[in-house]
């Protein structure tokens, strides 16, 4: 098995000031993802195909309306192969430092909107329930940072947990198998990548939770997403393929 490729250490904490990103959050609040969003799509999704076979599984399980569509995290890509089986535009929860230079502009207009690492940002959590509120879809990672090996981490962050339980939206859990080794392509090695999305589940509404409630929910997304996770890996890509037609939807 080929070893998996360096990543650079995360940066945990942006020094820019909240009021830096107001603007990203308005537009987000404002209107969804405008046209960059089919063109970068259009991109990644043929470079994602050809490149790394990417296949999509169960993409009817994505209801319409509000829905929060929770993967698990291994490489930068994950964003585009969640969203890139489903008709649905879809909005990212993106850690703040990706707003910087012509990346700012390319994100914000295509439905991203950021959150700062490092502090407790509000402004994040008051975007996605406005995208709920009118139907749209959000993908955030209940996981800490990406994963280096291809595992599913061990440890979910509370945030998703409040974001479920608060706005009652519907949760996919999303598996992505393979994208940890997407790097190796420098290698001249193009890894295999399937993405299943499991089937969706909610939480009774708790207008005001606790941390302790907050937790909870996303644990048990989380495992939700390591059970989706495993089958993938115990299947296999060919018993996968044989068991369900794939293509982009």
């Amino acid at each position: 098995m080929p070893a998996d490729v360096e990543i650079k250490p995360q940066v945990y904490r942006d020094p820019r000031p909240k009021e830096y990103f107001d603007r990203f959050h308005a537009r987000s609040r404002a209107h969804g993802p405008e046209a960059v969003y089919e063109v970068v799509r259009l991109i990644t999704v043929l470079y994602s195909l050809v490149a790394f076979r990417a296949r999509g599984l169960g993409s009817e399980n994505v209801p319409n309306g509000p829905v929060i569509l929770a993967p698990n995290h291994a490489s930068f890509m994950d964003h585009f192969f969640t969203g890139a089986f489903i008709r649905r535009r879809v909005q990212f929860m993106a850690k703040s430092q990706l707003f910087k230079g012509i990346g700012a502009w390319v994100f914000s207009h295509g439905g991203v909107f950021p959150v700062r690492r490092g502090h407790q940002d509000e402004e994040a959590f008051t975007t996605a329930f406005t995208v709920l509120d009118r139907g749209g879809a959000v993908v955030t990672y209940c996981e800490g940072g990406r994963s280096r090996t291809g595992t599913v981490g061990t440890e979910a962050r509370p945030g998703i947990g409040r974001l479920a339980l608060e706005s009652g939206a519907p949760v996919v859990p999303v598996a992505i198998l393979g994208s940890h080794q997407v790097r190796n392509w420098k290698r001249l090695r193009f890894p295999r990548v399937t993405v299943r999305y499991g089937e969706p589940f909610r939480f009774e509404v708790i207008e005001q939770t606790t941390r302790e409630q907050q937790q909870r929910a996303a644990d048990y997304i989380l495992e939700r997403i390591r059970e989706l996770h495993g089958e993938l890996e115990a299947l296999g890509r060919r018993q996968q393929d044989a068991r369900r037609p794939v293509g982009v939807q």
